[in-house]
């Protein structure tokens, strides 16, 4: 039986249909479920507010409006990424709604698929548990409609790329996820590891620039510049309004300590970045890969934004690490933890006046993430010349 299963689990058409059959099942349920509020506005939104904001978002370019402003007669909620994301969105935008909602969710699921596929060293077996351990994460970031598991899988597939030596892949796929989200920043991290930087900061120059200027197919140059000042002032304004489920989150229900954000990253960024100066191990597959496990969780647990569908980010990073952890008692406990409290904690396995009462007051989703990220660091500190490859 056990083995049935793994040829199961190793066979790519398996996974692929699973995730496929997910995103089509996902987007046709949010598309035909009843309009409903949110909190105390009166106007009713569809299931599927998130793909709204983003279409809406191509026609308020194309109109020559600001994208960074509140429009409740349309949808809930702003836009927050940038210009070109929303030229992007044309190629949703002009279709019906059902057959667009379901091509953005099977594009998020099979670039999170190909990210984990280009992985090296992984066999069919390891990627495919991989991909299975986020099958929930998947769900709830699709049922929202989130551009989360397509962040996931560039940063992944950037890591690839890189390992493969083709960095002008790489660096599209890591200034794509930029102008998506602008935490893909932190992925720039993992082009330390690698040689050719010159070439690799020409790429970067290039997509930059590419990615900038692209929506001056439709608008004028005036008119990109307001909006990038406009999203600008939307940023920073948006960063001290919440803090998520996140580190500072946890730290507030917990322990009633209101941390500086800026000063609680800083650290974080700090600590993300100490183990990068052990370089005389960078030519391990293991530390690399460890660090990119870091990056996938870091940029989750400091988000001050973070919410239940972002977690299919960090726990990418946790099912990649542990396929290659030491697989101990702690490392397996720390894994069922993640499974039971962040990612099964938002469906109905709990009832509901445990996850209202408990799980989202005291920020549960993000301890087990905490806790392994502690573990990657520790792992990184203690890496030595008896761990490589």
């Amino acid at each position: 039986m056990l083995q049935r299963i793994q040829i199961l689990i190793k066979g790519k058409t398996f996974i692929i249909s699973l995730m496929l059959i997910a995103a089509i099942a996902v987007s046709l349920k949010s598309y035909f479920a009843p309009f409903k509020t949110f909190g105390s506005d009166i106007h009713v939104y569809t299931n599927f507010n998130n793909y709204l904001i983003f279409k809406q978002s191509f026609y308020h370019l194309i109109n020559g409006q600001d994208l960074y402003c509140l429009y409740p007669n349309e949808q809930w909620d702003l836009f927050k990424y940038s210009p070109a994301f929303s030229l992007f969105f044309s190629g949703f935008a002009i279709l019906p709604d059902w057959l667009g909602l379901s091509l953005w969710n099977i594009l998020n699921a099979m670039v999170l698929v190909g990210g984990v596929y280009l992985l090296p060293r992984f066999t069919l077996l390891q990627k495919g548990i991989v991909l299975l351990l986020v099958f929930v994460e998947l769900i709830t970031s699709m049922q929202n409609s989130q551009s989360n598991a397509l962040m996931a899988g560039l940063l992944i597939m950037c890591f690839a790329l890189l390992e493969k030596k083709q960095y002008f892949w790489a660096t599209f796929c890591i200034v794509c996820s930029v102008y998506i989200k602008i935490f893909g920043l932190v992925g720039f991290l993992l082009f330390l590891f690698y040689p050719n930087k010159l070439k690799q900061i020409a790429y970067v120059l290039f997509w930059v620039l590419f990615f900038t200027f692209i929506p001056l197919f439709v608008i004028d140059y005036k008119q990109l510049t307001f909006l990038y000042t406009s999203w600008a002032h939307m940023l920073s304004h948006d960063f001290s309004n919440s803090i998520g489920f996140s580190v500072a989150g946890w730290l507030q229900s917990w322990f009633n300590f209101t941390p500086n954000k800026g000063i609680l990253t800083l650290v974080g960024a700090a600590i993300l970045c100490i183990p990068f100066i052990k370089y005389k191990y960078y030519r391990s597959l293991r530390f690399r890969m460890l660090a990119l496990c870091s990056i996938l969780i870091w940029i989750v647990i400091f988000n001050h934004k973070a919410e239940s569908p972002t977690f299919i980010i960090s726990m990418m990073g946790v099912s990649i690490w542990f396929m290659m952890s030491w697989q101990t008692m702690i490392d397996k406990t720390l894994l069922v933890l993640a499974i039971v409290f962040t990612s099964l904690s938002v469906t109905d396995l709990f009832p509901a006046i445990i996850r209202t009462d408990f799980m989202v007051p005291f920020v549960i989703k993000v301890v087990p993430c905490i806790l392994i990220w502690i573990r990657i660091v520790q792992m990184q500190f203690q890496f030595s010349e008896s761990n490589l490859d």
